[in-house]
């Protein structure tokens, strides 16, 4: 039987989310691609035990993940009941819902209907009577944002949500979803964006100013840039990478001679930091707290080990910020 460790929040930094109550770890745990079937179950466990061991308190899924779509959500439910039953009121849960789930009109997006029912799916495949927070994944076209966020209000008034957030959305959508949220009594919590070193559009489209003007925290997920970032494209493209097997999330062809280049720019950075650039790139995303937590991902528990320790260093000099900008954009 797994018991946690006594000193699991000796190290980890939390930060409050927004204008909230609540605290999450400077780097959560999102069990994307490395929870499904055709992982060992022995792995997956090992890694959310590590993962909680060192303070990560927050594992963030969402319906589709897998693959299959579910299977991350069910993974986490035995791993829950084998391993974390003592320990639920520890943890921050996250799910959302937004892509494909199910065959038909009423299985992704935003409507009422689809978003309450896959809550109700994802709450059964992990055994729980609720999630911590619960997110609209992206921005519905052709549903009213009333709906879509009126729908969330729901998920907490039935007390399967306790925070609501959104992901995916612009800062005018943004914006919109806080003032309706508002309206109905239940506060917008946090928005997950993606966010890198590499990608810098929560900056330049004024989203994290608005999610400062706002009080909305955020949560960045592939703050790696999909594996860019963690130096295995030092001297290309890996046989076993993902970009070799041209995956949709990251293909072959964006591995450039210039990219590679930045890359190895941007590790010789972090050896003077004395740090990997995995590492390094994570601290940039948590520089100056304007983002409450970076998601990572984790194929073994060392490779988590190797992530936590970011934490050692987040701080930059304002010349490390320049070169790294320079690299970047040049």
């Amino acid at each position: 039987m797994y018991t946690a460790h006594p000193d699991r929040y000796a190290e980890m930094p939390y930060r409050r989310t927004g204008r909230s109550g609540l605290k999450l770890p400077a780097l959560s745990l999102g069990l994307w691609h490395n929870f499904g079937p055709d992982r060992p179950v022995e792995t997956q466990r090992a890694i959310l035990r590590r993962a909680f061991d060192l303070g990560v308190t927050h594992f963030d899924l969402a319906n589709n993940y897998g693959p299959p779509p579910g299977s991350a959500e069910s993974a986490l439910g035995e791993a829950l009941k084998a391993d974390f039953a003592p320990y639920r009121d520890e943890l921050v849960i996250s799910t959302k819902a937004g892509y494909l789930m199910w065959p038909g009109p009423y299985g992704e997006w935003g409507s009422r209907k689809y978003l309450l029912s896959s809550l109700d799916q994802s709450l059964d495949r992990m055994g729980l009577d609720y999630v911590d927070i619960f997110y609209s994944h992206r921005p519905d076209p052709e549903t009213p944002l009333e709906e879509t966020m009126g729908a969330l209000h729901t998920a907490v008034q039935q007390g399967k949500a306790l925070y609501v957030g959104v992901s995916n959305y612009s800062p005018e959508q943004t914006r919109e979803a806080a003032r309706i949220l508002a309206g109905l009594g239940t506060p917008l919590l946090i928005h997950q964006p993606r966010y890198s070193m590499l990608d810098r559009r929560p900056e330049t489209s004024g989203l994290l100013d608005t999610l400062d003007e706002l009080r909305v925290g955020s949560i960045a997920y592939s703050p790696l840039e999909q594996g860019l970032l963690t130096g295995r494209y030092l001297n290309g493209i890996p046989e076993d990478s993902r970009a070799a097997s041209d995956s949709p999330f990251l293909n072959s062809d964006a591995v450039t001679e210039e990219l590679v280049g930045k890359l190895r720019a941007l590790n010789g950075i972090a050896e003077s930091r004395g740090q990997s650039l995995a590492q390094t790139a994570l601290a940039w995303v948590l520089r100056e707290g304007r983002v409450t937590s970076a998601l990572v991902g984790a194929s073994s528990p060392r490779q988590l080990e190797d992530s936590v320790a970011a934490i050692g260093n987040l701080d930059f000099d304002a010349d490390e910020l320049a070169r790294i900008d320079e690299i970047v954009n040049g």
